[in-house]
């Protein structure tokens, strides 16, 4: 079996989702008291929370790429980013390092296209649904993209950062997500929804949509695994 290093932390609400899917995942693939052999770098979010919002994706790097070194040098034979929005430094982390960085959007494009879905709604942090980065991925692999209007992307946004990042889940929260999402269904034709943040998982289930939901979370999971024990 192949060591996983986490570069984790980004929130550690969903990293705890993480280690959990990736240990569950062994034990009902091989049974007994098999789990995963995962390594991991746990971040003070807040610290690249700072360079988010300032912009300073720079430095953002620079502390990954810290990482993901680290976890190479202690034996991780496949890395991954637990967090989508940080996959816009996926291409400069890759570039830094020789152990292969599974990318999640790639994984979640070709669940996509597995089930038909040509057409996809991306939901996320304002960064993810508004930089290219995650946009041009999935496009490059055939899938049309669409990003809510811009007072739906601040709720997004808003919802993951002051509540899901920080265990919060509300009502009202799953509610507004329900809203955007019919909104997005109805009005522009989509044929899926791509749960593109981590977090958002921890708020809203497939009952809630009109269209099949992509936990990104559980599909980069589940790849890691294939790759770890092949």
């Amino acid at each position: 079996m192949k060591t996983i290093g986490l570069l984790g932390g980004m929130s550690w609400e969903s990293t705890v989702v993480y280690y959990q899917l990736l240990n569950t995942l062994v034990r009902d693939k091989l049974g007994g008291l098999n789990s995963a052999k995962v390594l991991m770098h746990s971040f003070n979010f807040e610290e690249i929370a700072v360079c988010q919002r300032a912009g300073d994706w720079q430095k953002a790097t620079e502390i990954l790429l810290g990482a993901a070194r680290n976890l190479e040098a202690s034996g991780a034979d496949l890395l991954l980013i637990c967090t989508n929005t940080m996959h816009t430094l996926a291409p400069e982390i890759q570039a830094g390092i020789n152990t292969p960085l599974l990318h999640i959007a790639d994984v979640t494009a070709a669940a996509l296209l597995e089930q038909g879905v040509q057409k996809a709604a991306l939901l996320g942090t304002r960064y993810t649904m508004e930089q290219e980065f995650y946009r041009e991925r999935l496009k490059g692999h055939g899938v049309e993209v669409v990003i809510p209007g811009q007072v739906e992307r601040q709720d997004v946004h808003d919802i993951i950062f002051d509540e899901l990042c920080q265990g919060v889940v509300k009502d009202v929260s799953r509610k507004r997500y329900r809203e955007i999402m019919a909104r997005l269904t109805e009005e522009h034709g989509v044929e899926g929804i791509i749960l593109g943040c981590t977090e958002i998982q921890l708020l809203v289930q497939p009952d809630d949509a009109q269209v099949p939901l992509f936990d990104t979370t559980y599909l980069h999971a589940k790849k890691a695994i294939e790759l770890a024990l092949s």
